[in-house]
């Protein structure tokens, strides 16, 4: 990371973080409320489970916009958070790609 800014610090830390999260309801959505929605007919989890994955959704790619602009996260590093976020664990080998 070339600027080490407390500012920046801040930022890769609530990146980090809200990655993690953002990976573990995705991972809730996935093997936990889908298989509840289509085998045991409860589509009501896969509305609350989706509605906080897309929150972290939105706040991820947020963080990953001022990675990219504050804390100069270059392009390809960038383009591959966004795709790890939409893989399944993908999110939670964010802290060795920006290190």
């Amino acid at each position: 990371m070339p600027n080490q800014s407390s500012t920046s610090t801040l930022i890769v830390k609530r990146f980090l973080f809200i990655g993690k999260l953002e990976g573990y309801s995705y991972l809730l959505l996935l093997f936990v409320a889908m298989p509840l929605k289509y085998i045991f007919k409860m589509p009501e989890y896969v509305f609350l489970v989706g509605y906080l994955h897309g929150i972290l959704f939105i706040g991820f790619m947020i963080l990953l916009a001022l990675m990219f602009f504050k804390v100069k996260l270059d392009f390809k590093k960038s383009t591959i958070a966004f795709l790890l976020s939409l893989l399944p664990f993908g999110t939670f080998y964010l802290k060795r790609l920006i290190n």
